[in-house]
């Protein structure tokens, strides 16, 4: 499942993570996560694998679309 740039913002701010911060995680350019979340351009597939991955890492879950919407919630500890 393809996140949204929504998805991107909304999970950084459910782990208290800048922009910056994703970038180094995922090892991608901050750029990339900027121009994402802007709704400017999609990353590759290699580039937003590995946003999802750090963000999950994290503690993040990404919630499918299922007719409520797409969202991202906390795993539980």
């Amino acid at each position: 499942m393809p996140i949204s740039p929504a998805q991107c913002r909304a999970a950084r701010a459910l782990i208290e993570l800048d922009q910056a911060g994703l970038a180094e995680a995922a090892r991608v350019a901050r750029n990339t996560v900027v121009a994402f979340e802007k709704g400017q351009r999609a990353p590759n597939h290699n580039n937003l694998a590995a946003i999802r991955s750090a963000l999950e890492a994290a503690g993040v879950e990404f919630i499918a679309e299922n007719g409520g919407g797409a969202g991202v919630r906390l795993r539980r500890a």
